[in-house]
């Protein structure tokens, strides 16, 4: 098979080379096939994908360009497409303006490498193998989360990475945009949030675990406005990605509280709420008094005129509900609504946020797992067309989707990229780890063991990045890639690519040479749009942890963290 075939990524469902080449010595021309309605946007889609390329300049009196024609079938998926190249022209078959997307996409893997640099290239034709390629994805949720709220990244990073996330057919953008660190919202109606919540004055370089904390003592922080939101929003969908906002409810909630102290639950603490320069959970929690829903009413309000989304995260993780335990007011509230415990009042709260984004602003909640184990898995206390995203392990995972509610597999291990990607000395430091390519190439996000009606409900996966310790972009690409191409795969053709269990695989497993020479192909294409990820044999020299707070350590391995899972998942039987 041509190289170019055999450096897909993801690996379509079905590749047939033919015999010859087609010749390319300017940007084709995109036309329909038919008049059918979805025509059009299938069409805009794939000329957004060419226009982008820098095509080899015509010589005058060069032959016309050839043509890309383009219709649409309602038998296929709206994410599937067939793609045919042959010497005379391309045409693709898609089932809607996605997969035509998604269609575009493979043609620019099978160009050079230079289709992938921003300024013409000085050769004067490119040449396509002749194919026919059919592809479909098993999973209709594939994404990537962003933290920004630990470290801010300004809107052209996440750009950047809109484009890098399409380019492997990617179709969700997780923003995590409010925690203790910071909150990332502009905000007209409650300015305070951005003007207090948004910045911190220094931030620990050390792991949370050492005794010995080290801090920047430099200021950081940043937001985006209501209308970088939008842009980010529209650049998204422009490029088949749904933008799912975050903003955390009950806990991590000490940036939003240093803006708005009133909605507070119990004593504030010694010396009052600040924007966290700390990492770890906290005891800071929103009221779940009725003047903190209509605070959230407003916030939603301006979040989902400025972001086009049919999801919104609401977190629910983590809380330590000490501090509604322990003031009056809430504890009578509790009783009034007849709920038995803080955690059942913890349930009834995130059943609130849900109810209200379904029924005034039309969209559905999304969880953390936390959100529905804390109903002690009783069915009505968490709204049931509320997605679960499942982290602490697909156990949790299996008894969300049994109990009816579409699930997202979001497992520590090993989805989560903030954990250090080999035990190599010169790495450099991550929360945990290690979680290697190999790891994520063995994750298979629908488990075969599961019953038929659970596997219905695992709706998709995603990998998680993190950003206590990723402060700019050039670090935040190293973390994501190249394991965001494995699971783009992973995700893409909803089964594991290495048999075995990610964290338990032998010492030197290796990625099958299909893969291998997917990621080797693509990473050709990253150095392109100098995109700076990790090269698989180790980081190079300018990328390593050093002897300073980047250095590698041991921090949270693999091990521990499976163990402090089994603890967190013991904990939520007994709440």
């Amino acid at each position: 098979m041509n190289d170019r075939l055999a450096g897909l990524v993801p690996c379509p469902r079905s590749v047939r080379a033919q015999e010859g080449t087609l010749a390319l010595t300017q940007r084709p021309q995109v036309i329909a096939g038919t008049d059918r309605p979805g025509d059009l946007p299938a069409q805009q889609a794939v000329s957004r994908v060419l226009e982008a390329i820098p095509w080899p300049e015509p010589a005058l009196g060069s032959a016309a360009s050839r043509q890309v024609t383009v219709t649409t079938n309602d038998d296929l998926g709206d994410e599937a497409y067939h793609l045919t190249i042959t010497p005379d022209g391309i045409s693709i078959e898609a089932g809607g303006a996605p997969g035509a997307f998604y269609a575009a996409q493979t043609l620019r893997q099978l160009l050079p490498g230079e289709a992938w640099r921003k300024a013409a290239s000085r050769e004067t034709t490119w040449e396509l193998p002749c194919a026919e390629i059919e592809d479909a994805p098993a999973l209709q949720w594939r994404g990537g989360h962003i933290d920004v709220a630990r470290h801010f990244f300004p809107k052209h990073q996440l750009l950047r990475l809109i484009d890098a996330y399409a380019a492997l057919k990617l179709n969700r953008l997780h923003l995590h945009l409010t925690d203790d660190q910071g909150w990332r919202i502009e905000s007209h109606r409650h300015p305070r949030l951005h003007e207090v919540g948004s910045h911190r004055d220094r931030t620990l370089l050390t792991h949370s675990k050492d005794p010995n904390r080290v801090y920047d003592e430099t200021p950081h922080g940043g937001y985006y406005t209501l209308a970088d939101l939008a842009e980010i929003s529209a650049y998204a969908a422009e490029r088949m990605i749904t933008v799912v906002p975050e903003v955390e409810v009950p806990g991590h909630a000490s940036a939003l509280l240093a803006a708005l102290p009133e909605l507070g639950a119990g004593r504030p603490p010694e010396g009052g709420y600040e924007v966290e320069p700390n990492w770890g959970i906290f005891r800071n929690l929103m009221s779940p008094l009725p003047a903190t829903m209509d605070f959230l009413r407003d916030v939603f309000g301006e979040l989902l005129n400025a972001i086009d989304t049919p999801y919104v995260h609401i977190g629910g993780d983590e809380c330590v509900l000490d501090s509604w335990r322990e003031d009056p007011e809430i504890d009578a509230y509790r009783e009034q609504r007849g709920l038995a415990s803080p955690a059942e009042l913890h349930a009834a709260f995130l059943r609130d946020v849900a109810d209200m984004l379904a029924e005034e602003f039309g969209v559905r909640a999304v969880v953390w797992d936390e959100g529905f184990a804390s109903t002690g898995d009783q069915p009505g206390l968490l709204r049931q067309d509320t997605i679960v995203m499942a982290w602490r392990g697909m156990e949790i995972a299996r008894r969300a989707a049994e109990a009816g509610h579409d699930v997202v597999a979001a497992p520590v291990l090993p989805t989560y990229f903030d954990y250090y990607q080999s035990d190599l000395e010169t790495e450099p430091g991550g929360i945990g780890g290690p979680v290697g390519v190999v790891d994520v190439a063995a994750f298979s996000p629908v488990p075969g063991e599961w019953s038929a009606a659970a596997r219905e409900h695992l709706i998709g996966t995603q990998f998680q990045v993190w950003t206590e310790y990723i402060r700019n972009g050039r670090e935040l690409e190293y973390m994501i890639f190249p394991r965001a191409l494995v699971l783009a795969t992973v995700a893409w053709t909803g089964q594991a690519a290495v048999a075995g269990q990610p964290g338990r695989l032998p010492e030197g497993s290796e990625l099958p040479a299909e893969l291998a020479a997917g990621l080797e192909a693509h990473l050709g294409r990253l150095d392109a749009t100098g995109v700076e990820y990790r090269p698989l044999a180790g980081p190079r020299p300018w990328q390593e942890g050093g002897t300073g707070p980047r250095r590698h350590r041991s921090g949270h391995r693999v091990r521990d963290v499976t163990a402090h899972l089994d603890e967190l998942a013991a904990a939520a039987e007994q709440v």
